[in-house]
């Protein structure tokens, strides 16, 4: 009579090899799960783009804003206080705010840095060169308050005159930090959301280029997952640094189209979602 022999394999071996599918299972939904979410890093979006618009010009008021309005999209006014189409135009102004678009900041008179190459258009009066760091800053809050008066808003983005950020070398935001959300700069950037100066925020100065090119910048954002940010003067004339109407029209029609992709957004909106999802770099 034989024995019954007993086996010496291990008696939770088979329930190991039953849960390895499992486990497998779970580390590949768990990759796809973080793919999903790395993808979705804007607004639950691939990508955010923020139009902004530099220099209070009549051509905002005449062109930009109804082609916005007519594709229920959002943009940012960075407005020179003291310039004529602002001043003789408040009440269209106050219009555009009611309708959520953004009003910020571009000084009071727009100086920039007379000292710098290629600046032979800088006037003596408003030549940031010859400022002083409280002067600039008093025009600086003088601006808020009159766009604080015509849209009742404390919440500020602020963009720099031709990129230039001091004052004899010193940063003249840096004592005013506390009147803005963020600044935009000049550096030609795709902005992730990490780690980022709120206060020196990329963007892409628009001259000349076509609607094709405009939309292949936006394509490029949702590839890397990043934020776009442009910077427009004139859009059909009025500006030397200027883009067609139509280049700016089929933009626009390309962010509506996809907007189950694309979050078009305000400057101010885009750094609060950025402050709200920890991507601030903290600044002293």
């Amino acid at each position: 009579m034989h024995q019954k022999q007993h086996s010496t394999r291990n008696p939770d071996h088979s329930n190991h090899l039953k849960t390895k599918p499992l486990k497998k299972y779970f580390l590949l939904l768990l990759s796809l799960y973080s793919f999903s979410v790395s993808a979705q890093d804007w607004n639950k979006k691939k990508c955010a783009v923020v139009l902004t618009y530099d220099d209070a010009l009549n051509v905002h008021l005449d062109k930009v804003v109804p082609a916005l309005d007519s594709f229920k999209l959002k943009g940012t006014f960075y407005l020179t206080a003291a310039a004529a189409p602002f001043s003789k135009r408040l009440p269209e102004w106050k219009k555009v705010a009611a309708n959520k678009h953004e009003l910020a900041n571009h000084t009071l008179f727009h100086p920039c840095d007379g000292s710098q190459p290629g600046r032979s258009f800088v006037t003596p009066d408003y030549n940031l060169a010859t400022y002083s760091v409280r002067r600039i800053q008093d025009e600086v809050k003088m601006t808020n308050a009159a766009l604080e008066a015509l849209d009742g808003k404390k919440e500020r983005t602020f963009a720099y005159p031709c990129g230039d950020t001091k004052v004899a070398g010193v940063s003249y935001l840096d004592g005013i930090k506390g009147e803005f959300v963020a600044a935009r700069g000049v550096q030609g950037v795709m902005v992730q959301n990490s780690p980022t100066d709120l206060y020196n925020v990329g963007s892409f100065m628009i001259n000349g280029q076509t609607g094709d090119e405009l939309i292949s910048m936006v394509k490029k954002a949702m590839e890397t997952n990043s934020m776009i940010v442009f910077l427009f003067h004139g859009v059909g004339g009025e500006h030397a640094l200027n883009v067609s109407l139509d280049a700016h029209r089929k933009l626009l029609q390309f962010l509506k189209q996809n907007e189950k992709e694309i979050w078009t957004t305000t400057f101010l909106e885009a750094a609060k979602y950025m402050k709200a999802t920890g991507s601030a770099q903290k600044t002293n």
